[in-house]
């Protein structure tokens, strides 16, 4: 079985996603779904919303699963 990492980054930002955490509410799904894709992998596409967007949903997220930090440049 093949594990995939839970960290993304677009060069802006890093993100990531801790699974025991999630409750599932899927509130970034439902309201920033061309980042947060519940039916494919990666289901995390940092390239499909401008990085204020990313961190506005990611401070939504209910069960604090969804993280980030400023990548240094």
């Amino acid at each position: 079985m093949r594990t995939y990492t839970n960290e993304f980054s677009n060069g802006e930002i890093t993100v990531t996603f801790t699974p025991k955490k999630c409750i599932h509410a899927e509130k970034c799904a439902k309201e920033l779904s061309s980042v947060f894709r519940t039916t494919v992998i990666p289901w995390i596409n940092l390239d499909a919303a401008k990085t204020k967007h990313i961190v506005r949903q990611i401070k939504r997220c209910p069960s604090g699963a969804l993280n980030f930090c400023y990548d240094k440049n």
